[in-house]
């Protein structure tokens, strides 16, 4: 929760509060050392009382707002490296999700009687079905490609960001999906089957459609980081 604050708290604090760390040093046990900054502590101040608000009420919306914290950080630390791996782990789960809620109890088991912000919560107006539960999985998992999607944009130096788009409109057409046909049918779904091929559907046909096939597949994401570190030689060219 601190450190999905944290970018947003630090528009509001002395340039010196954010890059000048602090070293604690435990006592007997200088090996054990903490780094923060003091834009970290500040943050870490309303994120810590969101999260006893959370531990004594247990508040759907304190639920979702945590989830929703776990999803961002999930999506900016983990990465997929290239849409060939991307790919074949969206097609690994989009099997496994389909056995493990239409052919056992397991997932859905777990995620009802797990008490913990690893799901969101929306409610409904059905006292037999007071919630509706989207897995965190099935959001972190689809969210790494369509950042992946944004990185290549950026690393063509598209500002439109159209991969993104289509990548994201391709998720969003699958949740949508995923939410009629559990109303419709008033049972557990597998969401990514139909998040899946949304998100992977949407890419294809953009990239098929500008013929850009070879450079989506050879992509990877150093080259992403190339482009946002800069290339040195890159720029004393410019300047000569």
């Amino acid at each position: 929760m601190s450190a999905t604050l944290l970018p947003s708290v630090k528009r509001f604090l002395p340039e010196g509060w954010n890059d000048n760390a602090i070293v604690w040093r435990a006592p007997y046990f200088h090996s054990l050392s903490v780094e923060f900054t003091k834009s970290q502590v500040v943050a870490s101040i309303p994120g810590f009382f969101f999260c006893v608000w959370y531990a004594m009420k247990k508040h759907w919306l304190a639920n979702n707002v945590l989830g929703v914290a776990f999803c961002i950080q999930g999506i900016e630390m983990l990465s997929l490296g290239s849409f060939k791996t991307g790919g074949i782990l969206l097609a690994g789960l989009f099997f496994y999700d389909i056995f493990w809620v239409f052919f056992t109890p397991v997932m859905v088991s777990v995620a009802k009687s797990f008490d913990a912000p690893i799901k969101l919560l929306f409610p409904t107006a059905d006292a037999a079905r007071p919630f509706s539960m989207l897995g965190l999985g099935d959001i972190v998992i689809p969210g790494i490609f369509v950042a992946l999607a944004l990185r290549f944009d950026v690393s063509r130096g598209i500002k439109s960001h159209s991969y993104f788009n289509s990548a994201f409109l391709g998720y969003t057409a699958g949740l949508t999906v995923t939410i009629a046909v559990m109303n419709w049918f008033r049972a557990a779904q597998p969401a990514l089957l139909y998040i899946v091929p949304g998100v992977i559907g949407f890419v294809a046909v953009h990239c098929l459609w500008n013929g850009e096939v070879k450079p989506l597949l050879e992509f990877t994401e150093a080259q992403a980081d190339d482009k946002e570190g800069g290339d040195p030689d890159h720029e004393s060219k410019k300047a000569d």
